[in-house]
């Protein structure tokens, strides 16, 4: 008999021997109709010369971007302006998360010519910025933290001029030995996101630790304080109030610079169902906590995605640490 012990442990099922009985089966709740979308939430289809010649670059250089594989809403603006955020790794999941539409399953062997393409891509596209992620490898050794130092080493060869911005998953049970490998490849921002509050972690990311993606967060300072750091959360799952302010709390514990708030969208009718929509005007409101909590920066609407604006709002992020500090000095 093998015990177990704390999470692991298991309740004794009590069988009635009514329980097979089916003269009166039970009958099924009516499923909850899907909500509509709000006027605010709408975008058109994406038709542009930009967004087609952006498409062509990522199929010939077999590279995956989270802008397609995670139905984002905001893809047409993004690739119209040649703004693309890259997946590595592939583009199935180990994981499988009630809110996101990559596919699950068993990864391919890792790609080694990922990285060059991926510079490639950032040297074509002309990018200022790129902000690079993944799907989660629970298959690999290390989650995959040496594709990520690969992409970066790459991209300061190829294209030094462009900053980098990661946004990684959470490296279960390997997080330590990750961090340290990419924190020393020297990205300008570190992404991780906390995603909901901690008490939907069971239904929305049954994966994750709530507490050990704050842990790795924290981590990524104590190992280098001048990068910045980065993280964000959807609003609609049927999170209350308090929960997202004690989340922004939580965030600054851990000395996180960057919040991201945005609506979460059901991809297919098989995902969590949207609770609500949360109006623009309670987006601004969460804004305007946010700053007065230190973040150095917020972004905060229906939109808002992690990578959404992402190089405009480095630049702010910069000058907003480089005001503060020049503050610090005066006093």
């Amino acid at each position: 008999m093998v015990c177990r012990k704390g999470w692991q442990a298991r309740p004794t099922i009590a069988i009635s021997p009514h329980m097979n009985d089916m003269t009166n089966p039970p009958v099924p709740e009516p499923r909850r109709e899907r909500i509509r979308k709000p006027d605010w939430i709408r975008v058109k289809a994406p038709t542009s010369k930009g967004f087609a010649e952006t498409r062509k670059l990522m199929r010939e250089l077999n590279l995956n971007t989270v802008c397609e594989e995670a139905a984002c809403p905001n893809i047409g603006e993004c690739w119209t302006k040649k703004h693309a955020t890259v997946m590595i790794l592939g583009d199935v999941c180990t994981r499988a998360c009630a809110f996101c539409n990559v596919k699950t399953g068993m990864p391919r062997i890792v790609d080694k010519t990922e990285p060059a393409h991926v510079a490639e891509a950032a040297a074509k596209l002309g990018l200022e910025h790129i902000v690079i992620t993944s799907v989660d490898r629970d298959d690999l050794p290390d989650g995959g933290a040496d594709q990520f130092v690969r992409v970066i080493r790459e991209l300061r060869d190829q294209t030094p001029s462009t900053t980098i911005e990661i946004l990684t998953p959470d490296f279960r049970n390997k997080h330590r030995q990750a961090i340290e490998k990419i924190v020393a490849a020297g990205p300008d921002v570190y992404n991780h996101n906390l995603e909901t509050v901690p008490r939907l972690y069971p239904t929305i990311r049954p994966g994750a630790r709530y507490y050990a993606s704050l842990r790795l967060l924290d981590e990524v300072k104590q190992h280098d304080p001048s990068i910045f750091t980065k993280s964000g959360i959807m609003l609609g799952l049927g999170e209350q109030r308090l929960e997202v302010h004690q989340v922004m709390d939580d965030m600054r514990s851990a000395d996180v610079d960057f919040l991201t708030m945005g609506q979460y969208l059901q991809p297919t009718p098989k995902h969590a169902e949207v609770i609500d929509f949360v109006t623009p005007q309670a987006f601004d409101a969460f804004a305007a906590i946010g700053r007065a909590k230190g973040f150095l920066m917020v972004a905060s609407s229906p939109l808002t995605r992690s990578s959404y604006h992402a190089g405009d709002d480095f630049a702010q992020m910069r000058a907003a640490r480089e005001e503060k500090l020049a503050k610090a000095k005066l006093r």
